[in-house]
């Protein structure tokens, strides 16, 4: 009896470091851990203001640690990414039709950008009135 052995070629571990596209592929899934920090980090805020002025000013001081002000400039980098191909792969996921024509993607972009800053200005304007 005979045994046949077939080759199988060696994959390194960073196989995806030599493509731009799988770079970015693999760095926007590791986006998901920041974008998970970024909710913790804000529950963790709201828990603190929820307990009072002790707790808040106790949660400002730590937010002011270099290490968790490091981790939060990477996971905001990070963010950035997420939301860039997110918003990017949304025209290829999405068709919107409107009077029974396709919407463009650069609009469907467009849009996308447009009310982010417009929720985001609402938020700024909320927190600091």
């Amino acid at each position: 009896m005979t045994t046949q052995r077939q080759y199988v070629r060696p994959i390194s571990t960073f196989w995806w470091v030599h493509k731009r596209s799988y770079f970015i592929f693999v760095m926007r899934e590791l986006s998901s851990f920041f974008v998970a920090w970024f909710v913790f980090y804000l529950l963790m805020f709201i828990g603190a203001v929820s307990r009072g002025e002790a707790a808040y000013q106790d949660f400002l001081n730590g937010a002011d640690h270099p290490a968790v002000v490091a981790i939060n400039v990477v996971a905001f980098g990070f963010l950035v990414l997420h939301l860039v191909t997110w918003f990017s792969l949304t025209p290829k996921a999405m068709v919107i039709q409107v009077g029974g024509r396709r919407v463009p993607g650069p609009a469907i972009l467009a849009s996308q950008y447009v009310g982010l800053v417009v929720v985001s200005a609402f938020v700024y304007w909320l927190v600091t009135r």
